[in-house]
């Protein structure tokens, strides 16, 4: 084995290349209105600063759904069982997954999936060897899109973890959609332990993507370091600023990148145009009453088995398991 993944039970590296980056950010730019494809945030420098956004006081969904889990962790172990096979889609830091670790009985090999590799071996190495009977694999890739889950023993049950609300990213079909395709991941007498961002008040959303130490701009602005620094882009990060606000219509926030004047960027031999004020719509996060989320969880073919909801109605995490 590699001496940087020694630690380990396994590595694989399925992450898009720079010529599928190309292509999937040149049609985002062609689109109208212009976006990004949010999952180019995840560099090493965009998971170390989204880790600094879950620290910040205005933002509230880490603390809540930590605070949840804490509470909750019993009861999630008993409902999952002895010797489970954990996988956790887009892990970031994992602190979730320790809690949840912690609380499973004799779990057997927790597979951490992550689209940013270094961000990814670093916190898999350390579970590790926090850990040491638990085999740890790491599967750096685009959760979205199929990938190759390592061979499982034992016969515990597997169950995907999707914390943080990263659900919300999705449309509504898109959400369905990864849903499904979990289902292939988990099998059909496993199961998914999901949190999802809840409705409510628009004044504590907007405090949240916009906090006032600037972090959520900087991480929002890095895409754009990102595509020049790895695509050879132009974007001059001067001339762009970070806009979030709540779509009441659509019952989500949107991320946006406003430009301030008149430019041009260069992207692949190609020249792309930006009127002052027009916007690259970086990110969208969903949020739902539990009704919504459970009625959208069936219709990709699961079962709410148990719903958990803070004290302060901020966050849920759901136990879905496939409909039989």
């Amino acid at each position: 084995m590699n001496q940087e993944v020694r630690d380990l039970a396994s590595f694989e590296d399925a992450r898009p290349d720079n010529i599928e980056m190309l292509a999937e950010v040149r049609a985002g730019l062609l689109s109208t209105p212009k976006t990004l494809p949010c999952k180019y945030f995840y560099d090493e420098r965009g998971s170390d600063l989204f880790q600094k956004i879950c620290d910040l006081p205005e933002y509230y969904p880490t603390r809540a759904e930590t605070g949840l889990l804490k509470s909750m962790a019993g009861e999630i172990a008993e409902l999952i069982g002895p010797g489970c096979q954990m996988i956790e889609y887009g892990c970031g830091s994992s602190e979730k997954m320790r809690i949840v670790l912690s609380a499973l009985i004799e779990p057997e090999s927790f597979t951490a999936v992550d689209i940013s590799k270094e961000h990814l071996l670093v916190v898999t190495e350390a579970l590790s060897l926090e850990y040491p009977d638990l085999m740890v694999h790491a599967v750096s890739a685009d959760f979205v899109r199929p990938f190759a889950v390592p061979a499982m023993v034992g016969t515990g049950l597997r169950v995907g973890f999707f914390p943080g609300s990263t659900i919300g990213n999705f449309t509504h079909e898109g959400a369905i959609e990864f849903l499904i395709g979990t289902k292939e991941v988990v099998g059909p007498n496993g199961a998914m332990l999901i949190g999802v961002d809840l409705k409510k008040d628009e004044r504590i959303l907007h405090a949240a993507y916009n906090d006032s130490q600037g972090v959520t701009a900087a991480f929002n602005l890095n895409l754009l370091a990102r595509l020049n620094r790895e695509l050879g882009a132009t974007f001059d990060l001067c001339r762009f600023r970070h806009d979030a606000f709540y779509n009441a219509e659509r019952s989500r926030i949107e991320m946006h990148l406003v430009s301030l004047s008149e430019q041009t960027v260069t992207l692949g031999g190609e020249v792309f145009s930006f009127q002052k004020d027009e916007t690259i719509h970086t990110e969208n996060s969903y949020k739902y009453s539990p009704g919504e989320f459970r009625a959208l969880a069936a219709r990709a073919g699961y079962k709410t088995t148990m719903t958990w909801i803070d004290t302060n109605s901020l966050f849920g995490i759901y136990f879905l398991q496939p409909q039989t």
